[in-house]
């Protein structure tokens, strides 16, 4: 039987949402894993990263939600910080047409942002073990109507002795309620688990996913080279103009690593964009559009940013820097080579980075092979090849904006263009006595926009965000500049952190 996510039954917001992200077809985990959580089964499911298990909890929960209750009804437990933010984006993504809120909460944040986050209308929370129980021991979070309890990456979580922590969690939680538990392996701890905590709970075993294994990474020549640490950026140039590739993403391991890359290679005159987890989720979605429509062809970015690109045609990924984290590897090189297509990824590897290729070298199954030379004569030759295709680029990009500014030629193309959500910024929060309701009433005044066009919101202290859905975003940013909201007159603007 060939699957669609039509096969769910799934909301139409939920659809259009799943299509504006271009989850085309659903992979081997979310056909398992999708109509259990629908039918409230616990689940134990083993299956790696990269597999598109976040999206086999996310669509069914986001489904599940009843948007008007104010109670928190789903948690999601993660090791990290880093996955955190992530996951909590791709929930974001999956439910922002049905106005599901999530939010994030883990440790090294202001406490009292996240209390008062956790006031307003919160459907689904994403933590990490240590600030969840901070928050159950001070009474700032509420659980007893909680639907779903996700455990991502247990195996992980138990690793860095979370175990007890987990207890704790599952302590303080509904005994009615739905537990799923995602791990790449199963071992005494996660069984424990299973056997005390999930009555009648399901095994399912994803082991032979495409994403996760030698089989899906046939189609990607990946190599390494060896520099010293001070040489890589020429290495980086020398690669760049020999493969002299359509399009090509750049990892780093940090953000502030992608930012200070972007700023050198901007100056240099590449078209670059950066891509990280400091920039709004709207502004992602820019630059990845950008890039899948050709308006640059080199684009920076971090392990967690690079989730939401589902570009097929690819033609070189270069690891700037040697993944620590050896699931990441294939995540990084699975950006090229898909769809049946071929692709190339080279890794740059300094002598401190050896330890980390043995690894993946282990977890790959095969030994990777080093690019040992770069003839100067390619370089030479594919430095002006390069060069010459960047400046078609920009030839094509100009050719588009003036087609823009003629009403006759673009009329349909900018109704196209014109954005399903568009997040607001405004400039009054809490500390001006605003309140969601303040918000929705004042928009729900604007001509042309009912309540149907107002999406999440969120209520800082100094700050509110708001998403305007249904293509209607810029309809506001053309008229305002300000509304008066509480007989304050507050300034919108587009939100582009």
């Amino acid at each position: 039987m060939k699957y669609t996510f039509e096969s769910f039954k799934l909301d139409k917001k939920i659809l259009k949402s799943l299509k504006n992200l271009e989850y085309n077809v659903p992979s081997k985990v979310q056909i398992e894993v999708i109509p259990e959580l629908l039918n409230n089964k616990n689940i134990a499911v083993k299956s790696k990263t990269g597999s598109g298990k976040t999206a086999s909890f996310a669509i069914p929960i986001c489904e599940n939600i009843d948007i008007e209750y104010n109670n928190i009804q789903a948690l999601i437990v993660v090791p990290t910080r880093e996955l955190a933010l992530q996951v909590k984006d791709e929930i974001s993504d999956i439910g922002r047409l049905k106005k599901v809120r999530c939010s994030a909460i883990f440790g090294r944040q202001s406490i009292k942002e996240q209390i008062a986050e956790l006031k307003q209308r919160v459907h689904i929370v994403v933590a990490t073990p240590g600030r969840i129980i901070d928050h159950i021991n001070r009474g700032t979070i509420n659980l007893e109507k909680m639907k779903y309890l996700i455990i991502d990456e247990a195996d992980k979580m138990f690793n860095k002795g979370f175990l007890e922590q987990m207890e704790t969690i599952l302590t303080n939680i509904p005994k009615e309620r739905t537990l799923g538990l995602f791990s790449a392996t199963i071992g005494e701890e996660i069984e424990y688990i299973c056997e005390k905590y999930m009555p009648d709970y399901s095994i399912i075993n994803v082991e032979g996913n495409e994403s996760n294994t030698n089989e899906g990474l046939r189609q990607i020549d990946d190599k390494i080279i060896k520099s010293k640490e001070r040489n890589k950026y020429i290495v980086l140039k020398e690669l760049i103009y020999s493969e002299n590739p359509r399009s090509v993403i750049i990892f780093c391991n940090t953000k502030e690593k992608v930012s200070k890359l972007y700023n050198k290679m901007s100056k240099e005159g590449f078209l670059v964009r950066e891509l990280h987890a400091d920039l709004s989720q709207e502004k992602r979605i820019f630059v990845i559009k950008d890039f899948k429509n050709i308006k640059f062809n080199v684009l920076v970015s971090s392990d967690v940013a690079s989730r939401g690109i589902h570009i097929d045609d690819i033609s070189l990924v270069i690891n700037y820097d040697v993944p620590q984290d050896k699931e990441n590897y294939i995540h990084r090189i699975g950006r090229t080579g898909r769809k049946g297509n071929s692709g190339k990824a080279i890794t740059i590897v300094d002598e401190k980075d050896e330890k980390y290729i043995e690894n993946i070298e282990t977890y790959v199954g095969y030994k990777i092979n080093e690019l040992t030379n770069i003839e100067q004569s390619s370089i030479i030759q594919g430095k002006v090849l390069f060069e010459e295709y960047s400046k078609e680029i920009l030839k094509e990009v100009s050719k588009r904006k003036k087609m823009d500014k003629n009403p006759h030629k673009s009329k349909c193309i900018k109704l196209n263009l014109e954005n399903e959500v568009v997040r607001l910024y405004l400039n009054a929060g809490k500390k001006k006595k605003i309140r969601v309701l303040d918000i929705v009433g004042a928009f729900s005044n604007i001509k042309g926009i009912t309540n149907d066009d107002i999406g999440v919101i969120e209520v800082k202290d100094l700050c509110s965000y708001i998403d305007i859905l249904n293509h209607k975003g810029d309809l506001i940013l053309k008229k305002y500049k300000e509304i008066p909201i509480k007989k304050k007159m507050v300034k919108v603007k587009r939100d582009i952190r």
